[in-house]
């Protein structure tokens, strides 16, 4: 069954389980190519792709493979694999760049309170610097906004949604009336009703801040790139064929 996927998605999804495998073993290999905030000192340039990779837990890289293998292979015999490739990971660095716009914005929030407040800003990021100093539950624990300073450059971004999505959406925007079965509903819905609710949910939930772990916004950006390229190349599907 696994040799009858499309090479492209077989190989992602081997890739993908294979760093998961070597993360739980290696247990630096966390710190290294999780996500990290571009402007803390835990950041490394290549983590912009390898957090695509990195997965927190096997519910997470099962729900990521198990809707990768659902929409991936229509996506990559209808696009080939060179433009499905690119969907994959622009929609991935599209995560990237919109959940840590949202970052900037939130920390530079953090950092012109505390300095109003007399805090010195750059003591909070050196002792940010995992490699040296490690994580500390209680760092700046008497200071709430340091504290949440301290956590915005510590905490990592990962997982291979925001790519996943990217194909969600593209398979919706090429496929709109192909239908999908739905938890808890019935019936099989069309593609093009559930991406909507799906994104502005997202939108909502990485705004307000109810985000329970989860980088919705990064599902938001995936999406929102994986849209604009399958509009683009909608009008050209049938050369790619």
């Amino acid at each position: 069954m696994f040799n009858n996927i499309p090479p492209i998605t077989r190989n992602l999804i081997i890739l993908n389980i294979v760093v998961f495998i070597a993360a739980n073993l290696i247990p630096a290999l966390d710190l290294n190519l999780t996500a990290f905030y571009p402007f803390s000192p835990n950041f490394q340039s290549w983590q912009i792709i390898t957090h695509m990779f990195m997965h927190v837990s096997i519910m997470h890289i099962l729900f990521n493979m198990f809707t990768l293998f659902s929409f991936g292979p229509i996506l990559e015999q209808s696009l080939g694999d060179k433009k499905y490739l690119i969907l994959y990971f622009l929609s991935g660095l599209g995560a990237f760049f919109l959940f840590n716009l949202w970052n900037f914005i939130e920390i530079q929030q953090l950092v012109t309170q505390l300095s109003e407040m007399n805090i010195d800003v750059s003591e909070i990021y050196k002792m940010s610097e995992l490699k040296t100093y490690g994580y500390s539950e209680t760092a700046f624990g008497e200071q709430p906004l340091a504290r949440e300073l301290y956590e915005g450059l510590t905490g990592g971004m990962l997982g291979a949604s925001g790519a996943v999505f990217g194909v969600i959406a593209a398979f919706a925007t090429l496929y709109p009336d192909a239908r999908i079965g739905i938890m808890f509903i019935p019936i099989p819905v069309k593609v093009k009703y559930v991406l909507p609710v799906v994104v502005i949910g997202s939108i909502y939930l990485g705004v307000t801040g109810n985000v329970g772990g989860i980088a919705h916004l990064a599902h938001v950006g995936g999406a929102i790139v994986g849209f604009i390229l399958a509009k683009i190349w909608k009008k050209h599907l049938y050369r790619f064929n």
